[in-house]
């Protein structure tokens, strides 16, 4: 079976993690480019509906975008696009 590849939505920009997301990575044995990588397609993850639809309205009109996934350790982490899509950062939500 082909795969279909995602449009990429935005530019990431500079990518940033926190230490306490590293940590979470590491204890699930993941990588954050896993997440980079739905966060960028749209694949916001763990989010409500008007958190979902407040994302297309930033995609329309280039504010903030967030993403919330578990790592498979069930680490909840972030991932933060600033509205000049200058840095992508990933974090756990405490760090915020």
């Amino acid at each position: 079976m082909d795969k279909v590849a995602k449009q990429l939505l935005f530019d990431l920009g500079r990518l940033v993690a926190t230490a306490g997301a590293l940590t979470a990575l590491e204890k699930s044995e993941q990588n954050a480019f896993e997440f980079l990588a739905r966060h960028v397609t749209g694949d916001w993850g763990e989010l409500p509906l008007e958190d979902r639809a407040e994302n297309y309205l930033s995609l329309k009109r280039g504010f903030r975008l967030l993403s919330s996934y578990r790592t498979s350790a069930g680490d909840k982490i972030w991932v933060i696009t600033e509205a000049d899509r200058s840095s992508t950062t990933v974090l756990l939500p405490e760090e915020y």
